[in-house]
């Protein structure tokens, strides 16, 4: 099969974050083992979705894997010209949900697939695609951890195909996602004084998360990132039932995008510790006052990868690109790094497509991402 015609197949695939991908990962493992490839599942607690990986190659230390993530995006209230998920080829671009981000990596390098089966490679080449990456990176922790403990030997290198146009990333910054409820007094609101808004509290909740983005901007920066410092966002803010009703429950869901010079979780604390004063002072006119914190996900480590690494003269090689990028949105990368394998992010179309109605990856870019992965295949043939 060419690289468009496993990516029609891939988008035809409606796995979104949290739904079973069993459909997706069951026809790429049946694909893979066409070829000769066995192939491994990691699945989750429920058996309800998996990771896959497999080696082509000889068992022996300082393989390459090349990761991907099989969940989407929903498409649905986007105002979408096509089918989603079905593919479709107009003016040299394919179009189809996730066909950039990122199935259209995984599309090259299992066109590739023959290839390698056939290639005396020296050393190994790994595939690993995990699920749930759109919500937190949620899988790849426990994936990398399989595929280090289910082979004899060790891979040294991981490349991370998220949509680069081609170009290798070495730094990304960390995420965490927060939720916070808020439980304050109910009441009328001419005896407000009386009362603990949730709504009042929660904006000087907000305002303390704004105040500590601004002190950081004004302190720890890294230059290499834009913005050159980490951010703090509230997305979503619920809670009042009218106007005339003292508010008695909130609830935001808010994130942390954190540069390597200071980590989500050092953030987090910094606010549980504020939390807790504004309890006390509260609890003496409502003793009920409550702030709960919830991790959404794991939070998902940063990515700084020195440039002085193997890994960076291998991808300029593979990639043609001879310059690195860093980037402000999280990926497995970091995680990937964290157990110490050289990881970077290169892999074929834009960032500016993901999550965007009529996402599309260019038949150009399609093609480099192939021709990387034959360049990989005979650096490690020879």
């Amino acid at each position: 099969m060419t690289e468009k015609e496993i990516l029609a197949k891939l988008v035809s695939f409606e796995i979104l974050s949290k739904e079973s991908n069993l459909p997706i990962i069951d026809w790429i493992s049946t694909y893979i083992k066409s070829h000769g490839v066995d192939t491994v599942y990691v699945y989750s607690q429920d058996k309800n979705q998996a990771s896959l990986h497999c080696r082509i190659g000889p068992s022996v230390d300082g393989g390459v894997i090349l990761s991907g993530h099989t969940d989407v995006v929903p498409a649905k209230g986007q105002p979408w010209k096509t089918n989603p998920f079905e593919l479709v080829e107009k003016d040299g671009k394919l179009y189809g949900r996730g066909a950039c981000d990122m199935k259209g990596f995984l599309a090259c390098f299992l066109s590739v697939l023959p290839k390698m089966v056939k290639a005396n490679l020296k050393k190994p080449i790994y595939f690993a695609f995990s699920y749930d990456e759109e919500i937190g990176c949620i899988s790849a922790p426990e994936l990398v951890r399989n595929i280090l403990n289910f082979y004899p030997e060790k891979p040294k290198y991981a490349i991370i195909g998220e949509p680069s146009m081609m170009q290798p990333i070495v730094g990304q910054k960390g995420i965490l996602d927060v939720l916070t409820e808020v439980n304050g007094s109910e009441g009328h609101s001419s005896g407000i004084h009386k009362e603990v808004s949730a709504i009042h509290e929660s904006a000087r909740l907000v305002l303390w998360l704004e105040n500590k983005m601004k002190s950081l901007a004004n302190s720890i920066i890294n230059k290499h990132f834009s913005p050159p410092y980490s951010t703090i966002h509230v997305g979503k803010f619920n809670g009042g039932i009218a106007t005339n009703v003292v508010a008695n429950k909130v609830t935001l869901e808010w994130e942390i995008r954190s540069i390597p010079q200071y980590t989500t979780t050092a953030i987090l604390s910094e606010f549980e510790d504020y939390c807790r004063e504004l309890e006390k002072e509260k609890q003496q006119l409502f003793p009920d006052f409550k702030i709960k914190n919830t991790k959404l996900h794991p939070p998902v480590p940063c990515l700084e990868t020195n440039i002085n690494e193997s890994i960076v003269e291998l991808i300029f090689e593979v990639s043609g690109n001879t310059s690195v990028s860093y980037v402000s949105y999280a990926t497995e990368a970091g995680q990937f790094a964290e157990v110490g394998l050289e990881s970077v992010i290169c892999g074929p179309g834009s960032i500016e497509q993901a999550h965007r109605a009529n996402e599309y990856i260019s038949v150009a870019q399609m093609k480099l991402g192939v021709e990387m992965i034959e360049k990989i295949v005979y650096k490690l043939s020879v």
